[in-house]
């Protein structure tokens, strides 16, 4: 069983905070730069001291104050035992460290953290003390061994590039649930010796971007940051496992294109340089502003890389590179002031440690069933019974003679301690929400079951309510439609009257020599309201009329008429449908969206299950069309 166990590093004698050491270094004056002869515009004051001009007043000074200050005269030596070496123990207990230089281009940055074959730089360095811290403790055999592995990666345009991997793409930054920063697919590449990473680091160096500027013959045109992880393992029980990251940043410098003069892709490669120094001023102005505020550090991913660094859980050390020249002046003195911001910061380191705790009974237990040979309950409880026998009866007589029976016990308690009430609730909450969820899933698909024999039962009672409606058809409107023509009594009598058919009746003699097979139809009706009118003035004619149309009409034209009608409603276009009498665009596509969902009409009659066609719609609709359809 695993944990991972946050232990601060009391027993070293550290505090649990530790704050940025800011390291400033003056990089030597050159001549060939110096074309008006105005001197430097900076000195140092002392060990922790320095002072620049303050460009208002020429006439006076700004000091500040770091944690040491490295002049002109000093060497890659000193800024390595002064600055770095002191951090460097703490990557073998299982915490984070991070060198970084910053500073403007033309600087000395590159130079500090890579250096050259005669002065090697603070990389080479501190990686050749990782191995020397390595192999003094493997020298005192202190039961542990040590596993270290090496990535170097590069920032260009915002993009994230794996130098030992030059055909890589841009990798993705991610966080983990511990919120550690990790990068997948970056190439980690383990080390025997520092010649083994001197072989892998010199050719990655080549691959990183580098370009001529106004100011820099050799100009970085990314951040490169090379990372040293060293882990180390307990060979024994409990087997502990402690992880320790290095974090090496040359950071490129920031430019003034005009003075640069930079232009095309060296002024987007400025550009993109520039922007991530700016969120980096802000993540610090954030983390010394505190009160819980939002830090800025996914804005960029050279911040989102740097967030251990800066106020996270790492051991840091800022190495800002500044310039003598009045041309580097402005340059100089943002960089100073970023410096005492930055010093401010306050990081809080750990100890990353995994702890594997080998759980030894239910092996016992194993092996008691294998010797038993399965034969059940019983004979184990038997063993063991005939074991205490055994044992003798005064164990305080032998105190020495099982040197790791005092380790079991010490595990077991472990185990029980990280197997506490908390834990146990945690599972017991975890069974619990497994077994609502099966109950769940087992209900749904009994409501699955449900619904589809509902559907089936529906179906069946449909088929057989259509036959019923065929046995039982007959030719009366329905009951409330004779209480609706009932209510209004008075405009029934108005309709037929014997004026109103005495005016009907020249008009449709004439329509007859125009459309016979109209007005012969008219023709009826009107006789039959003259019939009907007089002898029962309370009775609507229209609804007489209704009932007894199709009586009047052949049964085989009737059907016939009735099926095309049908038919055009099943298979007719919107154009089709709008060519049918009383139908027009809005009901013409209601029906083709019923026939989508529903299919086809079994019968003419379901029309009426359409919105907006009453029974009376539906009779007028079919003695219209099946008129038309007898007339043409």
């Amino acid at each position: 069983m695993a944990q991972r166990v946050s232990v601060n590093d009391a027993a070293a004698g550290s505090k649990r905070t530790s704050r940025v050491r800011v390291a400033v270094r003056l990089r030597p004056y050159l001549d060939k730069q110096d074309e008006k002869g105005e001197g430097p515009c900076v000195r140092g004051l002392g060990p922790q001291k320095l002072e620049i001009i303050n460009w208002r007043n020429a006439t006076e000074t700004l000091e500040y104050q770091f944690d040491v200050f490295h002049g002109e005269q000093t060497t890659q030596q000193e800024v390595f035992l002064t600055s770095v070496k002191p951090i460097l123990p703490h990557i073998l207990s299982g915490q984070n460290a991070s060198v970084f230089a910053y500073g403007p281009t033309g600087a000395g940055k590159t130079h500090t953290m890579l250096g050259s074959q005669e002065q090697p730089g603070i990389i080479p360095r501190a990686v050749r003390e990782v191995f020397n811290l390595v192999g003094a403790q493997e020298k005192e055999q202190d039961g542990w061994e040590y596993f270290v592995a090496m990535s170097y990666l590069e920032i260009y345009n915002e993009k994230v590039l794996d130098l030992l991997s030059p055909s890589s793409q841009d990798l993705p930054i991610r966080e983990d649930k511990d919120r550690n920063i990790l990068i997948p697919g970056l190439t980690h590449t383990p080390l025997s010796s520092f010649t083994d990473f001197d072989t892998h680091f010199i050719p990655a160096s080549l691959n990183r971007t580098t370009a001529s500027t106004k100011l820099n013959q050799r100009s970085s045109r990314s951040h490169a940051i090379l990372l040293i992880k060293v882990v180390k393992s307990q060979r024994g029980p409990p087997h502990r496992q402690q992880t320790g990251k290095l974090y090496l940043v040359d950071l490129a410098g920031s430019e003034d294109n005009r003075r640069t003069g930079n232009q095309g892709i060296r002024l987007k490669e400025s550009g993109a340089i520039n922007l991530s120094l700016f969120t980096l001023s802000k993540v610090v102005d954030a983390l010394n502003a505190g009160a819980g505020g939002r830090v800025p550090y996914r804005d960029s991913k050279l911040t989102r890389l740097l967030q251990d660094s800066l106020g996270g859980s790492a051991h840091s050390v800022m190495i800002t590179n500044i310039a003598p020249e009045y041309s580097y002046y402005f340059d100089t003195f943002s960089a100073l002031n970023f410096a005492a911001k930055s010093k401010q910061i306050v990081n809080r380191p750990f100890i990353r440690e995994t702890v594997v705790v080998p759980v030894f009974a239910p092996s016992k237990r194993a092996r008691e069933e294998q010797e038993a040979g399965g034969s059940g309950e019983p004979q184990i409880k038997r063993s063991k019974q005939g074991k205490k026998a055994e044992q003798p009866p005064s164990p305080p007589t032998q105190p020495h003679s099982s040197p790791d029976s005092s380790v079991l016990d010490r595990l077991l308690a472990l185990e029980k301690m990280m197997m506490g009430s908390a834990e146990r609730e945690r599972l017991n909450l975890l069974k619990t929400v497994a077994q609502s969820r099966k109950e769940i899933q087992m209900l749904k698909e009994k409501q699955k079951e449900l619904e589809d024999k509902a559907n089936m039962f529906k179906k069946q009672n449909g088929v057989t309510e259509s036959r019923e409606g065929l046995l039982f058809k007959t030719d009366l409107p329905p009951l409330h439609r004779k209480q609706s023509t009932a209510a209004k009594p008075r405009k029934q009598q108005a309709v037929v009257t014997p004026l109103q058919v005495s005016q009907v009746q020249p008009l449709l003699q004439s329509v007859l020599v125009c459309k016979p097979s109209q007005t012969l139809e008219k023709k009826k009706r009107v006789k039959a309201e003259i019939c009907e009118g007089k002898e029962n003035r309370d009775v609507d004619p229209s609804s007489a009329e209704d009932v007894n149309w199709e009586s009047h009409l052949d049964s085989a034209l009737l059907e016939q008429s009735r099926k095309k009608i049908l038919q055009t409603l099943n298979s007719g276009s919107l154009k089709e449908l709008k060519s049918l009498q009383l139908i027009g665009d809005k009901k013409a596509k209601l029906i083709m969206g019923w026939r989508e969902i529903h299919g086809d009409f079994t019968q003419v009659e379901d029309l009426k299950k359409i919105e907006g066609i009453t029974v009376k719609r539906f009779s007028s609709f079919i003695k219209a069309n099946i008129l038309s359809s007898m007339g043409k």
